[in-house]
């Protein structure tokens, strides 16, 4: 199947891609990931290991790796009086997965501005409105993954 456009043209900011290093074991790192995002304004109403999935259901020999997604109600809600096909996006996924032992990578993606890439979104004031929003509060959360090393993080 071709795509219809060309990802090496997707600018990582365009997708509100952001990644972070975590100096400390997965466990540790998971539990870090949800303080976080609880105290910058993120829920965790969903999480889950694909890893361990896998590796019960098909013996997949995974590295760990862990979702936790995401959910500020308020913004969820505005989200949907705009599309109700932003749930098909829902949620906001961080994903952790180790590096090597003691090294986690955090990674995400904004659903908002893919949602309005993919043109699931309206292109109007309110849209650009929750765009920022999220971002303020996803770049809140990477900044202080990015302050944490594996002295302080305990």
């Amino acid at each position: 199947m071709s795509l219809p456009i060309d990802p090496a043209e997707i600018d990582p900011e365009d997708i509100g891609e952001k990644q972070a290093v975590l100096e400390m074991d997965h466990e540790e790192a998971i539990e870090h990931v949800r303080e976080v995002c609880e105290e910058v304004g993120f829920g965790i109403p969903v999480e889950f290991s694909p890893s361990e999935l896998l590796n019960e259901k098909v013996d997949a020999d995974r590295d760990p790796y862990y979702v936790l997604g995401a959910c500020n109600p308020g913004i969820a809600d505005r989200a949907l009086d705009q599309t109700m096909r932003m749930g098909g996006l829902f949620p906001c996924n961080m994903i952790v997965w180790e590096e090597e032992p003691g090294r986690q990578r955090v990674y995400h993606l904004s659903i908002m501005k893919i949602a309005r890439l993919l043109d699931i979104a309206p292109d109007n004031e309110e849209w650009a409105d929750i765009v920022d929003t999220t971002g303020d509060l996803t770049v809140e959360a990477f900044e202080k993954f990015d302050s944490v090393d594996a002295e302080t993080a305990h």
